[in-house]
């Protein structure tokens, strides 16, 4: 059974209950377009794309992040990053246009300094799975027939720009590296650190491996071998585990707390990928050395906590970081199935709580550290316990990753990471490992074989999740010296004279022998409901220690500040229960405070907090970007351009600043009838009741070509209020296309004034005023009706906005009623501006022929044409200022 409504392509179809997972595999691939077009369409050639501002990353021309910018190396970082991605996903044509893309626009010889570690898994890795692709790609015969190994020649050009790095007594890289001047010290900004994490330094042997047996020079290997080499021999000897930082020059622990997560992680993960890739048993064997420790210290199911390496029966801290996530599916590559599911469910049970696995949690399962830089790792364990067990679970589990993606991560740009998992805030940033881990994994793990373009197992997966033929392991011959080929002759010897004086069935079994070979889970868990039975007691584990939040008597979900009306009384209800107030500022705005004690409970004040963060974060977006006022120009007659009215900005719609002639449609009189009436014509509403992109919306759906929006606040004014710029709705704007300007409460009279003299009042909707002698020539229009009026909009009131007593422009059965559904040309009117949010306001003005009836004006002629002319001198002001 599905939904009957879905947000976003194929949601719906995946929500087939375990039934059928393709439907969730198109989704992939639709997540997937959004993320990589709006990189493509709004970042490239930049590093990465910051989804929020629509716009690329580049180092050096945004705020420094620190350490983490050191993966930004002016190399377009997302796109090499991707390059398998699309070839795993069937894109072609894509990947060949990319891989051009890389090869004529991407520059490694930058001056700058990045990382070794983020470079090497990251670029490096991305270049050499792109080039395995190519040759893939090329030997079906159908494409990529062009390609002569140009990625294998920059991966080569970037391997070099690297080994600087290496240049240390201990043959421990140097964490930085500059790709043009290598490691030369201070005047290069490198050379100058002494700690390198662990991982950073033991994550160097899949690519450097592959490098070298891919060009047949052996050194990148051997710089990598030996990296390895000095870091297991500074293992601590009782325990057998490694710290998290290292002085690359001395050898000594710097960080001697030791764990699979942050710092560590990928070490043990290389350790186990180097045997597969590389067929060396030294990396297996000390796998397993490594592993038996982890098991007896570290792992306390279903947690994985860090101790100390000197002691490690104490536990070094309280919580666990997410990064420890991809321990599971290494697990399933070791063949230890049991804990890794345990695991596994432990970090599925803290997703659901926070929706997204949260950067650190504490042992109760509570958030540490709120960030969730949409990190792959779970997705992955996720994958491979599938494709061991083919436990259906674990396609729910990848429904509830691609669940909470689409709901909370996805934005108009691409897809945003959290910067609180509590309050589903976000950062503006999309990290290149979103695309090149997330949705292979996700793709992977609802794809059938016949999907996949090749067989993904004779490829290993490295960290950075980039495909590495297995035949490489057969070119190794190749790169050792005599003395190695000697030693494994002598091995293979020694094997064969054993096997054969000495039965097999001689031989006593125990669990060492398993430790290289990977069991058969059907022979293990012949019982289906056996992997269920492991999860159920942490279930109920997690639950009892961080219990799921429902607030009493609410069954449904807390408020989110994109939906948030202030005049919507339930929502004033909810806000209340949260412990939130609004305060009634006298520009017309609104000002939120919260005070948690006056919650209702603990999990309404963590609601209105969610909600107050939220509301912060759209007001933040919203006011980035600071637009000039606007002009409002009545150009009929008797005006004809002498009255100009100040004008505030909407963030949305057409740029008035881009037109060279301003917006100047016919001008015509018809009745006000349906939509139709406002065709052609522009729309003069009220502020209040909806958001004002809805207004928009409702407006330029019925034909309008512009609109006006006059502030409700009574006394509000240009001249003493700050410039005022109608935010969006929090959604995708891109539809509106008409421009919307913001009168305040004396500007707007003004405007309502003329029309009460007037049967009908032209206005020109501008940046900025124009020249009345070149723009209006004709003082009389009846020597040529046309020749001022032709490409100008009509501007109209219906009777809800002037006086009660002049005549009602609505059609005899609609008079009356102020619903705008009762008023077929009048639009809808209440918006919504985070933080300066607007009170309610009344009716909409539409258009109409008939002309306002005689009645007593409040302000005589001359009083209007001294502010006419004290608003003309303003914006003049104004635009001064702006100058």
């Amino acid at each position: 059974m599905i939904e009957a409504t879905s947000r976003f392509p194929g949601e719906a179809e995946c929500r087939y209950q375990l039934l059928c997972p393709f439907p969730c595999r198109n989704q992939v691939v639709e997540m997937f377009d959004h993320a990589y077009q709006n990189y493509m369409d709004h970042a490239y050639p930049a590093d990465e794309l910051m989804p929020l501002t629509c716009r690329g990353r580049v180092r050096g021309l945004e705020p420094s992040r620190g350490d983490i910018d050191d993966a930004l190396g002016k190399f377009s970082l997302t796109l090499i990053d991707t390059l398998d991605t699309l070839a795993l996903l069937n894109k072609t044509a894509e990947f060949e246009a990319a891989v051009r893309r890389v090869l004529s626009d991407v520059r490694l010889d930058n001056d700058i300094v990045v990382s070794v570690f983020e470079t090497n898994i990251r670029v490096l890795g991305g270049l050499l799975g792109g080039h395995s692709m190519a040759l893939l790609l090329k030997e079906g015969g159908q494409h990529m027939l062009w390609y002569k190994d140009e990625l294998l020649h920059m991966a080569k050009d970037l391997g070099l720009r690297l080994l600087p790095a290496f240049n240390t007594s201990s043959g421990l890289p140097y964490p930085r590296v500059n790709l043009r001047y290598g490691v030369r010290g201070p005047e290069t900004r490198t050379g100058t650190e002494t700690d390198t994490c662990t991982a950073c330094a033991g994550t160097i042997i899949l690519e450097f491996a592959a490098l070298s047996r891919f060009t047949g020079n052996p050194v990148f290997e051997n710089h990598a071998r030996r990296a390895l080499d000095f870091i297991w021999e500074k293992r601590q000897r009782n325990s057998n585990l490694v710290g998290t930082t290292i002085n690359i020059h001395s050898g000594e622990w710097v960080r001697r707390d030791s764990g699979v997560g942050a710092g560590i992680d990928s070490y043990y993960e290389y350790l186990l990928k180097a045997y597969v890739l590389l067929g060396d048993d030294l990396f297996l064997q000390r796998f397993n050395t490594h592993y038996a420790s982890i098991m007896k210290y570290i792992s306390q199911p279903p947690l994985l906590l860090d101790v100390h390496i000197h002691k490690p029966l104490l536990p070094a801290r309280t919580w666990m970081d997410s990064l420890l996530a991809f321990f599971p599916g290494l697990q399933v590559l070791k063949g230890d199935i049991r804990p890794a599911i345990e695991t596994h469910e432990m970090l599925y049970q803290v997703t659901k709580k926070h929706n997204f696995l949260p950067e650190a949690f504490t042992t109760d399962f509570r958030v540490h550290w709120a960030q969730h830089p949409l990190r792959p790792e779970f997705a992955e364990s996720t994958y491979f316990l599938y494709k061991a067990t083919r436990d259906p679970y674990y396609l729910e589990v990848g429904r509830t990753v691609l669940e909470n993606l689409n709901r909370f991560a996805r934005v108009p740009c691409g897809f945003a990471a959290m910067k609180d998992v509590r309050t589903g805030s976000h950062e503006d940033r999309m990290d290149s490992f979103f695309l090149a881990e997330m949705f292979k994994y996700l793709f992977l793990l609802f794809a059938d074989p016949e999907d996949l373009p090749f067989d993904v197992e004779g490829y290993i997966f490295t960290t950075e999740a980039h495909l590495l033929p297995l035949s490489l392991s057969t070119a190794f011959l190749p790169l050792l010296s005599s003395w190695c080929i000697y030693i494994y002759i002598y091995i293979y010897i020694y094997i064969f004279f054993f096997f054969f004086f000495f039965s097999p069935y001689e031989m006593e079994l125990d669990d060492s022998n398993f430790d290289w070979s990977c069991p058969n889970t059907r022979l293990l868990f012949p019982d289906p409901a056996f992997p269920r039975s492991l999860r159920e007691p942490i279930r109920t584990a997690v639950d009892r220690s961080c219990p799921r939040p429902v607030e009493p008597g609410l069954g449904r979900p807390p408020l989110r500040a994109r939906d948030f009306m202030a005049n919507n009384p339930e929502h004033l209800e909810l806000l209340r229960r949260m412990g939130v107030s609004l305060i009634h500022l006298k520009d017309g705005r609104v000002q939120l405070v919260q005070h948690a004690t006056q919650a209702v409970s603990a999990v309404a004040a963590e609601d209105g907090l969610r909600f107050m963060q939220e509301m912060m974060e759209l007001s933040s977006q919203q006011q980035k970007e600071q637009l000039p006022p606007r002009a409002v120009q009545i150009v009929s007659q008797p005006f004809l351009g002498r009255v100009v009215l100040t004008a505030g900005p909407a963030q949305f719609g057409m740029d008035l600043s881009k037109s060279s002639t301003g917006v100047k449609p016919y001008s015509g009189c018809t009745e006000l009838a349906n939509a139709a009436l406002l065709q052609g014509r522009i729309a003069l509403l009220q502020r209040g009741q909806c958001m004002f992109a809805e207004k928009a919306r409702h407006i330029q759906k019925a034909g309008a070509l512009g609109g006006i929006v006059i502030d409700d606040n009574e006394g509000s004014s240009s001249d003493t209020a700050p410039l005022f710029q109608m935010a969006g709705d929090g959604r995708n704007t891109d539809d509106v296309t008409l421009p919307l300007l913001f009168l305040f409460h004396k500007e707007g009279n003004i405007l309502l004034e003329a029309l009460r003299e007037y049967k009908e009042v032209e206005v020109l909707l501008s940046d900025k005023a124009r020249d009345r002698a070149s723009t209006f020539p004709l003082k009389d229009p009846e020597l040529n009706p046309t020749s001022c009026c032709r490409t100008l909009f009509a501007l109209n009131c219906s009777s809800d906005m002037l006086d009660e007593e002049e005549e009602d422009c609505s059609p005899e059965e609609e008079r009356g009623s102020s619903a705008p559904s009762a008023q077929p040309g009048l639009m809808g009117t209440e918006e919504h501006h985070p933080v300066g949010q607007d009170e309610p306001g009344q009716q909409d003005v539409g258009s109409r022929d008939e002309p306002a009836a005689d009645g007593d004006s409040s302000q005589s002629m001359d009083a209007l044409l001294a502010d006419w002319k004290e608003d003309l001198e303003a914006f003049q002001q104004m635009e001064k200022d702006e100058l």
